[in-house]
């Protein structure tokens, strides 16, 4: 927990939450209800959606026990402060010396990591000229065509570039196959990416330190003391 409590990651890879880490009795249940839980969540949920992409994964972890957070959600909280507060000289930046606006995905999947209901995490990121940002497929019109969409999952960039329906895929509802439709079209390219630079992988997973901080400058995000 040494990089967690120095504040160098917002949560230590390997960190575990769940439902079982809730309050078990009245007097744990108290002492929580005096806790500004949610408050702490949605300061960091507005930092995240505005300049912060690096902590949405953690983000994600700890704001599914908002209705009743136990001190092991509530310590994941203050590690993501106290990581917030470290780098509070960081700020998300644009330009990547192209002149015209260039945008590149990059999508990323963990399987089954929800430990209370077995779901798995997903998650994407736009860069646009450098800078990690969310947008909407339709803007592609007015950027570049087509936009490419990087993915480390063979198996899935083989689904989207295959034409035909097989027998084991038939399960697959049709409208999860727009993305198909749109690489025939010729306007979304998909490209395979080497998971260590798959940018996305940030928002899926909690992340040792020296490939989160990787993966944090590759999202646009800068300290204050690199452009001194």
């Amino acid at each position: 927990m040494e990089n967690s409590r120095k504040g160098l990651v917002p949560i230590q890879k390997g960190t575990i939450l769940s439902r079982s880490q809730c309050p078990s009795s009245k007097v744990e249940q108290e002492r929580m209800n005096g806790v500004p839980y949610a408050s702490a969540i949605g300061s960091i949920m507005y930092a995240m959606i505005c300049t912060r992409p690096d902590v949405s994964c953690a983000l994600s972890m700890t704001s599914r026990y908002q209705q009743n957070p136990g001190n092991s959600h509530w310590m994941a909280v203050k590690s993501i402060l106290k990581y917030l507060r470290n780098t509070k000289d960081m700020f998300l930046i644009y330009g990547s010396g192209e002149e015209e606006l260039v945008v590149k995905g990059y999508t990323d999947a963990s399987f089954q990591t929800d430990r209370d209901d077995s779901r798995s995490q997903s998650g994407y990121v736009f860069i646009m000229n450098g800078g990690a940002f969310i947008a909407d497929l339709g803007v592609v019109a007015t950027i570049q065509d087509p936009l490419e969409i990087f993915c480390d999952n063979e198996g899935a960039i083989a689904q989207i570039k295959e034409p035909r329906a097989h027998q084991k895929t038939r399960h697959i509802e049709r409208r999860f196959n727009y993305i198909r439709d749109e690489v025939e079209k010729g306007k979304i390219c998909i490209r395979k990416v080497h998971t260590d630079q798959n940018i996305a992988d940030p928002f899926t997973k909690l992340l040792e330190r020296t490939k989160h901080e990787s993966h944090t400058c590759s999202l646009g995000l800068r300290y204050s003391s690199d452009w001194s």
